[in-house]
């Protein structure tokens, strides 16, 4: 796809009924700028487009999908830059709504992060839609002066505003929320926080009663930061055994953090020196025991001077790092997890970017998937080797036309020179002979569900 980028993450389902997956992306050009293709439909069997729709800015968001159309093909939903959140239908492509900021207001909207589905809030019997909203991109990077972020409920149908509650810290939000489904609407299921890459932030738990009251001043504060701000969207897994689900988040400022999801006691935390951390978590059962494990990616260094990336494998029951490598220059998509051998345990397929210079030192950059194994303690490239780089897409996993083995949808853009571009990308369906031996939990970005939550 020449002249545009992506910072989206795949999406799949099966738009045209041939039993294949096919895969949905937001895509688009630098900020402020419209683009025709700015959310894409491909055939998962050829590669060709199903259909495309444009937007007036960059669609970075992943998409959430939710049938409300009736025809029993997934809708989709999806969110960008300038206040853009577009609701799509998944089998003709046709715009069912798009997201009008209210009279008045203009001023006061910014970027939706990734939205997702929450229980009827109009009593229309139909499931509303919670999404966060902030992130003014022409704000200097040190200015504290920063329009407050908010939390939105949206009519799942028609986008119209049902209510909003600004942060409670009166800050900048950058943060797709995490809803742990299936709770009452006063228990504290909504992860969100605040801050960015240069200005402090916190991170909260809160309720949908309290979101749609419009007032989050009881919302708990699990943590904060005087340097830096929580952006990768956390997760809801249960690490204590309890039955009840746990929070588990980074901060920007290089810590993962472990919070018990009833009493919002810290469970472990694990500080990463020397670097700062803005993708999410990839959850996976990474040795014996039967508490999920977490792998994330870091970078080293401070915003925006970032060269190298780091990564640890963290044990899930006492916050101890069990594995550590500096693999790849840095980017922001996360790594997505199976049981790439059938041993039981799973195992980490991880973009990576790096460079090569030739005898005049000009830079070029190429990208490739690292698999890597936790009970050999070993990491291999898979023999892809592309030309470009990959900002912050993560990859899709899991059995797109049902014959048993794993694939795996990629994405990067072609530049060979430079990294931060919109001049050209690529999307690539991968074949494997890995079977799919088990369930994939945790097979695409915030998830196989794309809700950021773990089930056991």
């Amino acid at each position: 796809m020449p002249s545009i980028g992506s910072f989206s993450s795949p999406r799949v389902a099966d738009l045209n009924n041939d039993n294949i997956g096919d895969i949905i992306l937001g895509t688009g050009r630098e900020e402020f700028h419209a683009c025709d293709s700015a959310v894409v439909a491909l055939d998962g069997k050829t590669g060709k487009m199903l259909w495309k729709v444009s937007a007036k800015d960059q669609i970075f968001g992943s998409a959430t999908l939710k049938d409300i159309t009736g025809d029993g093909v997934p809708d989709v939903f999806i969110n960008g830059r300038s206040a853009e959140l577009i609701a799509i239908d998944g089998k003709l492509g046709e715009v069912i709504w798009r997201f009008a900021v209210p009279e008045g207001e203009k001023k006061e909207w910014f970027n939706f992060y990734n939205p997702q589905f929450i229980p009827d809030q109009n009593q229309d019997g139909r499931d509303d839609i919670l999404v966060s909203n902030g992130g003014d991109v022409l704000a200097k990077p040190y200015d504290s002066n920063r329009a407050v972020g908010h939390l939105v409920i949206l009519n799942g149908q028609n986008g119209k505003v049902i209510s909003r509650a600004p942060m409670p810290d009166g800050k900048e939000t950058y943060m797709s929320v995490a809803v742990l489904p299936d709770k009452p609407l006063t228990f504290k299921n909504v992860i969100f926080g605040t801050g960015g890459e240069t200005l402090g932030g916190n991170l909260f738990v809160t309720s949908i009663s309290e979101i749609k009251s419009g007032d989050l001043s009881r919302a708990v504060k699990l943590d904060s930061s005087t340097t830096n701000g929580f952006v990768g969207p956390p997760a809801w897994v249960d690490i204590n055994d309890d039955g009840i689900h746990d929070i588990v988040a980074n901060a920007a400022d290089g810590r993962l953090l472990a919070f018990d999801g009833k009493t919002h006691r810290s469970i472990w935390k694990v500080e990463v020196s020397g670097t700062e951390a803005y993708s999410s978590v990839a959850i996976g059962h990474f040795n014996k025991d039967k508490i999920p494990d977490f792998f994330v990616s870091y970078g080293q260094g401070s915003w925006p001077d970032f060269e190298w990336s780091k990564q640890v494998m963290v044990n899930g029951s006492n916050g101890k790092i069990e594995f550590e490598d500096t693999l790849g220059f840095y980017q922001m998509s996360s790594a997505v997890v199976a049981d790439l051998n059938s041993d039981g345990q799973d195992d980490v397929l991880m973009p990576i970017n790096y460079v090569v210079r030739n005898e005049f030192h000009m830079k070029f950059f190429h990208n490739n998937i690292m698999a890597i194994g936790f009970s050999e303690n070993v990491a291999v490239e898979l023999d892809l080797h592309n030309e470009g780089s990959n900002i912050s897409s993560t990859p899709w996993i899991g059995d797109l036309d049902n014959n048993g083995y794993l694939d795996i949808v990629y994405i990067h853009g072609t530049n060979v020179k430079e990294t931060y571009t919109f001049d050209g990308l690529r999307v690539n369906r991968i074949d494997t002979t890995f079977p799919v031996s088990s369930e994939i939990k945790w097979g695409s970005y915030m998830g196989s569900y794309y809700n950021g939550v773990f089930n056991k």
